[in-house]
């Protein structure tokens, strides 16, 4: 039997009546872009993210973009972010023309190094992105420390952590905006691409508003250059009935964490820092055998994926920043040992001792 990375088909099984209810009903009211459905969808985010207000949005990398934008962000501005992430989260500051500056990883978690934040800040620095990776919150405390002391926004790139929690602070909560990510792959995935971007700020609620719809305050009067970031009333009914599962989703996803910890003795499991709340989008291992353990399992009809093979700065169409090979060695050693492995909440205790074995048999 084969154990996929994700099995989207398991999850639907055990939703299917509530979600083609969902669906039903949008197709009846025939309003397919914002309404009734993302309104309430909003409200449920904005409240299970601890936060006053959300905007629904096309896409995780489309709720980047925009929180960018609502901060003006353009050319001859610096964005801090980190080195080992999705593509998007660099990619959004370079389509403004704004420069991404890179951070190294703290290796025991995978996320932006704090202590680094600060010597890489200049006159021109107008926003710094951490990102939550693989569902664990970035020391936000930290961060935002540096970030008062010189007047610098924290954007939270959360595409991969709604819910996860620092002192019971939920992510996208703590900085000035938080960008969320509904791709269908994530612990909270539509039908298709979705996103939000969540705040406490009334005055950005109302810009990314704006933005999402081209920059009109009212219909056909635009006041700012926007785009077409609006999201898709089936997306959010989906989604709505989705979110009430969630919790017990990411219960499922931990308790599969706590059967690897167990269970692996020959790579090394993901660090879960105390006063967290661990998500685990993902569950990334790290080996110096890698590339080894990636084709025994494969071999053994297990799928695992390597997020993510090319940090940023050595990505070719950066090659004009100037960055070389070493230059930032937790991010480039990362690339080369970690693995995520099946963590869904869907997986028996026996495929997690199955993937278990096969992991020890080819890292040992």
């Amino acid at each position: 039997m084969n154990i996929p990375l994700l099995d989207l088909k398991g999850q639907f099984a055990s939703i299917r009546d509530e979600v083609l209810e969902a669906m039903h009903r949008v197709v009846e009211s025939q309003h397919f872009i914002l309404g009734p459905e993302v309104e309430a969808l909003e409200r449920e985010i904005a409240d299970y993210s601890n936060c006053r207000f959300a905007v629904g949005l096309s896409s995780g990398t489309d709720a980047l973009l925009a929180a960018l934008m609502a901060l003006n962000i353009g050319p001859g501005d610096e964005v801090l972010t980190t080195v080992y992430s999705f593509f998007a989260t660099a990619g959004t500051i370079s389509r403004l023309g704004a420069t991404p500056v890179f951070v190294d990883i703290d290796p025991a978690t995978f996320n932006i190094e704090p202590s680094e934040i600060e010597a890489s800040i200049t006159q021109r620095t107008r926003a710094i992105i951490p990102v939550h990776l693989y569902g664990q919150m970035a020391d936000m405390h930290a961060i935002l420390r540096v970030a008062e002391k010189y007047d610098i926004p924290v954007i939270e790139d959360a595409a991969q952590a709604i819910g996860a929690e620092l002192d019971g602070r939920r992510a996208g909560s703590m900085g000035i905006m938080g960008c969320l990510s509904f791709f269908p792959s994530k612990n909270l995935g539509g039908f298709g691409d979705g996103g939000m971007v969540v705040t406490n700020n009334e005055e950005l609620d109302g810009r990314i508003r704006q933005l999402r719809n081209h920059g009109f305050r009212d219909k056909y009067c635009a006041e700012i250059v926007g785009g077409n970031f609006r999201l898709d009333a089936l997306q959010a009914a989906v989604l709505r009935v989705k979110l009430k599962h969630l919790d017990r989703w990411t219960e499922g996803r931990q308790r599969n964490a706590a059967l690897y910890r167990e269970r692996l003795h020959c790579a090394v499991s993901p660090v879960e820092l105390p006063n967290r709340r661990h998500i685990y989008n993902q569950f990334v291992i790290r080996t110096a055998k890698r590339d080894a353990v990636h084709r025994h399992l494969k071999a053994e009809g297990i799928a695992s994926e390597v997020y993510y093979p090319v940090p940023l700065h050595l990505q070719p169409c950066y090659t004009s920043l100037g960055y070389k090979s070493g230059q930032l060695p937790e991010s480039e050693r990362a690339a080369a040992e970690s693995l995520a492995l099946p963590v869904y909440p869907e997986l028996s205790a026996e495929m997690i001792e199955r993937v278990a074995c096969a992991v020890d048999a080819a890292a040992k």
